[in-house]
């Protein structure tokens, strides 16, 4: 569906005419082919379907977000303050989805040692085994969210990030190169409440192309920010 149908078909939903919703956007949920035998059936299609329902309430809430009251906004509870609050949160949810299914499921997965992304996280954790344990530490302590491998433009180095409940502790100024999803929808299914081995699973799958398409991003943007 291109965005201009799935625009107008939101207004039809909501009830708006075209003028009113000349701010908001629209996005697009994608297919993704999780090929991985370590995860079933059910639980890829329960998870495709999560991650369409996200970018389906976004979307809503962008053309809400042109209507709202923003005469009235204040700080203890309003209309504005509501949806945006919920756009932040579906918003940053929705994506960090799109990332983690778009960098596993890999059955061929290999990373080279010569390769950018290996070279980066032994040199800021100290070797590559290193950031796996790191990684697998804060994707243990993750309530009901994300671990993140990002790179910090502030810190000017790649860090791992937990994220709280689908979108909290996301830092500022960061881009995810590795994101897998740790919520208890994610392998409570398959592996109960083993996280450990749904991470160790996923992390044996990774995409490294497409990891490694990532970090020559970020290597990209930090020089084209002096950062």
């Amino acid at each position: 569906m291109s965005d201009s149908k799935l625009e107008t078909d939101i207004r039809k939903i909501l009830g708006m005419n075209e003028r009113t919703l000349s701010e908001s956007y629209v996005t697009a949920a994608k297919k993704y082919d999780v090929t991985s035998e370590l995860l079933s059936e059910k639980s890829k299609a329960a998870r495709q379907k999560e991650y369409e329902k996200y970018i389906e309430v976004l979307n809503k809430v962008s053309a809400q977000l042109d209507t709202a009251n923003r005469q009235e906004s204040n700080r203890f509870s309003s209309e504005f303050r509501h949806y945006k609050t919920e756009e932040s949160h579906l918003m940053t949810t929705a994506f960090l989805k799109a990332y983690h299914f778009e960098n596993i499921s890999d059955l061929r997965s290999q990373i080279a040692v010569d390769s950018i992304c290996f070279m980066r996280l032994e040199r800021d954790f100290g070797s590559f085994d290193d950031w796996q344990k790191d990684f697998i530490a804060c994707g243990m302590s993750a309530r009901n969210g994300f671990v993140i491998t990002a790179y910090s433009f502030l810190l000017r180095r790649y860090i791992n990030v937990i994220v709280d409940n689908q979108s909290q502790g996301v830092p500022v100024a960061c881009m995810p190169v590795i994101v897998l999803d740790v919520s208890d929808g994610a392998y409570y299914r398959d592996y109960l409440d083993d996280r450990k081995s749904y991470m160790t699973g996923m992390m044996k799958e990774f995409d490294w192309e497409k990891i490694e398409d990532r970090f020559k991003q970020s290597d990209k943007m930090s020089k084209v920010m002096g950062v």
